[in-house]
């Protein structure tokens, strides 16, 4: 089978070939239609993310795709099963072995290609919004990065709870995006003071941030009294330095999130989540947006776009046709 291949931390991935993986006990054996990137794919790459799996290693967090082989025990999944992972790496390759836990079975009017760019944005926004930030019908929220591919989801997951969201992104394009996704009110970064319109707005109760840097900093001073900032990455390059007179003058939360972290110490409650979300889109209310597809011999161009933003929504890499 094909896959690409880490070989070096911080050298370019390269295409290889090896033997289809046997599934453990516990594991599904995936074909492996399309995989969804993401920034940590990149942090992945570079050898500075929270996971880093022992070389050579085949990136790609989010794969989907039809169940061909089960592991001894392995329950509530059979052949033929239509699914989506989340795993820390082996998705972009055209067939890979993942714990029966991370996965979960795409409904009937998600196709493969969609389901493999929905879990990790989606999740990541529901479960930062519902559960850590715990965002309340008629509250303003803020999304930095608003057009990519975690803050995309937000600012519709945001809308759908019943905020106002302010959308804050880079450029005209962009913002279009956000606006199409629900937004309330969009602030261009490139040439708006984001902290002087959020404040004209009401302030902002939630920050749901990708971006840290100076962002962020302007997003603290814009705050209501209680409100909550939820740091998801740093994309400017930029880890900020927290004010904390301006936390506690406002009584302002800065919270903690790994999405990823849940499969280890609650994962029910992430697979509650993703299951919600399901539903959601089951029923029409989630509408994924992917900007590019690439095959998987363009993969590291389809990295490059994410690396230097010019996606907007999700990136994906098709293995093969399975849809």
């Amino acid at each position: 089978m094909q896959k690409l291949q880490i070989e070096t931390i911080g050298a370019r991935p390269v295409l290889a070939t090896g033997p289809s993986p046997t599934p453990k006990a516990g594991e599904i054996r995936l074909r492996i239609g399309a995989c969804g990137l993401n920034f940590g794919d990149l942090l992945m790459i570079d050898g500075t993310y929270q996971e880093r799996p022992a070389l050579p290693f085949t990136p790609g967090m989010e794969p989907a795709g039809i169940v061909d082989a089960l592991g001894d025990g392995t329950t509530g999944f059979k052949l033929g099963d239509r699914v989506a992972v989340y795993h820390g790496h082996g998705g972009l390759a055209q067939r890979g072995c993942f714990p029966a836990a991370h996965c979960h079975i795409l409904p009937d009017n998600m196709s493969i290609t969609t389901g493999a760019g929905f879990l990790v944005a989606y999740g990541t926004s529901h479960l930062a919004l519902a559960h850590r930030a715990k965002l309340q019908a008629g509250e303003t929220l803020l999304v930095l990065g608003a057009s990519g591919g975690i803050g995309l989801t937000a600012v519709e997951i945001g809308k759908r709870m019943g905020a106002t969201v302010i959308a804050c992104a880079r450029g005209a394009d962009k913002l279009a995006i956000a606006a199409k996704a629900g937004a309330d009110h969009l602030i261009d970064s490139d040439t708006d003071d984001l902290r002087k319109l959020v404040k004209s707005l009401g302030g902002a109760d939630v920050v749901y941030d990708p971006v840290g840097g100076d962002l962020f900093k302007a997003a603290l001073r814009a705050c209501n009294p209680e409100a909550r900032i939820i740091p998801l990455g740093f994309a400017s390059g930029e880890v900020p330095k927290i004010a904390a007179n301006i936390l506690l003058v406002k009584n302002i939360s800065v919270i903690g999130y790994y999405w990823g972290g849940y499969l280890k110490f609650a994962p029910k409650i992430l697979q509650d989540s993703l299951k919600t979300l399901l539903g959601w889109y089951k029923t029409g209310q989630l509408h994924p947006h992917i900007s590019h597809i690439l095959p998987l011999d363009r993969a590291n161009e389809a990295l490059d776009l994410l690396k230097t933003r010019k996606s907007t929504g999700k990136v994906v890499v098709e293995i093969q046709s399975l849809d």
